[in-house]
C-alpha cells in the first residue's frame, strides 16, 4: 500500500507544489520515492537563495523534511538523479551535496537541463529504502 508523505505539519491535501497531480513523496514500503525537489520553501512559497550552493542547501532541507516524515534520514537515500541548469556549476553543487552524505554514497547521475522558473538552477529527485 502506498502512502503520500508530505512536509513536517502539512496534510497531504495541502499543495506547496501547486496543482500538479503529484505527492511530494510516496512511501510503497521498503522505499520511498521523492518527487523532484527544487530550492522552494514549501511553507513560503518562495525561491531560497540565488545561488547554486544555497539552493542545494534548500533542496537538502526538502529531501530531509520529508525523510524525516517517513522516518527514514539521509543513510536511507540509495539514488539521486540531479537536474542542473548550468552545468558549470556542478563543483559547487557537489561541495553543498556532500555536506548530507557520507560512505558509502548513493548511486547517482547529473543531467542538464532548463527548469520551468528562470531562478531556480537546481533539482533532484531521491529514492530511499529501509
Amino acid at each position: 500500500m502506498k502512502t503520500a508523505i508530505t512536509y513536517p505539519g502539512m496534510n497531504a491535501a495541502d499543495r506547496p507544489m501547486g496543482p500538479a497531480p503529484l505527492s511530494a513523496a510516496v512511501l510503497h514500503e521498503p522505499m520511498l520515492f521523492i518527487s523532484g525537489q527544487v530550492a522552494i520553501d514549501p511553507y513560503s512559497s518562495s525561491i531560497v537563495g540565488n545561488d547554486i550552493t544555497s539552493q542545494t542547501r534548500q533542496v537538502m532541507k526538502n529531501v530531509g523534511d520529508l525523510l524525516g516524515e517517513a522516518k527514514m534520514s539521509f543513510d536511507n537515500v540509495v539514488r539521486v538523479t540531479i537536474y542542473l541548469t548550468d552545468l558549470t556549476t556542478f563543483s559547487e553543487m557537489n561541495a553543498a551535496y556532500s555536506e548530507f552524505f557520507t560512505f558509502p554514497f548513493p548511486a547517482r547521475a547529473t543531467v542538464g537541463i532548463q527548469l520551468n522558473h528562470p531562478d531556480l538552477l537546481v533539482e533532484m529527485e531521491v529514492t530511499a529504502m529501509r
